[in-house]
């Protein structure tokens, strides 16, 4: 059997960088023909002498100049630009895994689609800003989700009948804050925020993570990929994130996979799929006593659950708003300009004031570029409100 060719956006990330790993362990099986990387250059120095990829893409001459430096000769060609990436994305590779953080994958996704590979997304802001337009691209199966929780959704659904289904459940970790009152959030710092319990993450994940924005996305990433109501999109609270989703059946069975927390068997499986690799993760050991905890989640004091849902059910042009509006308030908090509290409240003004104006754009008025002129006006009224509250 010939290798499966995979190609690997955002290389120098977490999900990147492991993606990778398993790639290497498992080198008789897969091959890589592309990475895309944003500035650290040094670290896709090393992917480029280990995994020698037909093509590279950076964001920008300066990384690209420090790359060559670095590399020496190469046969490997280096593509530069803010959408370089885009071009990686349609090398014709079997498997592209898209690990790129934020809206900024969205082109990447949409390449890879219409070049006829799998999407193994980990991307999950470009399938719930793109919406419609990504589904409408996108072949039956063609994607697979390496979130794990949707993973874990996509193993639990498979041979099932649809119509079988009573409803999703995906579960949380709740992040650092698990248990806290508003009051008690009013105050927590940056490093508190990233002090994630049980996954070692980016900041802008582990950020999203703590106010609950991520599991807001992977609602709308949910009800996305399955074609489920938000009605019946659950999510639970589960400290342990052993149990990484459950679907509840309308007979009363419920379908749960559990592994220990660990990125490698999502990633893996989507590269292999619909077949499973040997070896990547520990399993649980059944032997030794353990807990697993399950709670409601507060919607009160992590209420970007109540907004996403809005966001997602209004569809058009809203996810994208939501997202943009996140992203720049992430990205302040990050610089210490705005509370974490802020974070959530302003996305949500942000996103009110885009459905109840003349700029909404519905599903069926929905272009690419329309899409993109919404995140530029989004990213524009946040930092107007930031620079309101930041005085």
């Amino acid at each position: 059997m010939p290798k499966r060719r995979i190609t690997v956006l955002g290389s120098t990330g977490s999900i990147g960088t492991q993606g990778l790993e398993v790639i290497e362990k498992h080198n008789d099986k897969f091959e890589v023909v592309g990475l895309s990387a944003g500035k650290n250059f040094e670290l896709l120095a090393e992917q480029i002498r280990k995994f020698n990829p037909q093509k590279v893409s950076v964001t920008d001459d300066k990384t690209a100049e420090s790359l060559k430096q670095n590399l020496g000769s190469t046969k490997t060609e280096i593509i530069v630009g803010e959408n370089a990436s885009a071009e990686i994305a349609q090398l014709g590779s079997e498997v592209v895994l898209n690990s790129i953080t934020g809206a900024a994958g969205l082109p990447a996704t949409m390449s890879a689609l219409k070049a006829g590979s799998k999407l193994a997304l980990a991307n999950k802001e470009s399938l719930v800003i793109g919406g419609k337009l990504v589904l409408d691209i996108a072949a039956k199966d063609q994607i697979i989700p390496v979130d794990s929780e949707h993973s874990a959704l996509a193993q639990c659904l498979r041979g099932e009948n649809k119509s079988q289904i009573k409803k999703l459940i995906l579960t949380a970790s709740g992040g650092p804050f698990r248990g806290k009152s508003k009051s008690e959030l009013e105050k927590v710092t940056l490093e508190e925020t990233l002090k994630h319990p049980t996954w070692a993450m980016g900041q802008v994940v582990t950020i999203n993570s703590a106010t609950l924005m991520n599991k807001g996305l992977e609602v709308i990433e949910a009800h996305l990929l399955f074609g489920i109501d938000f009605k019946d999109i659950e999510v639970v609270v589960h400290p342990q994130s052993i149990v990484h989703s459950m679907v509840e059946f309308v007979d009363g069975s419920t379908i749960a996979q559990a592994s220990p927390p660990n990125m490698k068997v999502p990633i893996a499986l989507a590269f292999s799929w619909p077949d499973r690799l040997e070896n990547i993760s520990p399993a649980i050991d059944w032997t030794k006593s353990s807990n697993w905890n399950f709670e409601q989640v507060d919607e009160e004091v992590f209420s970007a659950l109540n907004v996403a849902r809005k966001a997602g059910q209004v569809a058009g042009s809203a996810p994208a708003v939501m997202n943009a509006a996140n992203e720049e308030c992430v990205a302040s908090f990050i610089e210490r300009k705005l509370s974490f509290l802020s974070i959530v409240e302003i996305v949500n003004k942000v996103l009110e004031k885009h459905i109840s104006s003349g700029q909404f754009i519905s599903n069926s008025d929905l272009t690419i570029d329309k899409l993109f002129a919404a995140d530029k006006q989004a990213r524009v009224d946040t930092k107007q409100l930031i620079s309101e509250v930041s005085k």
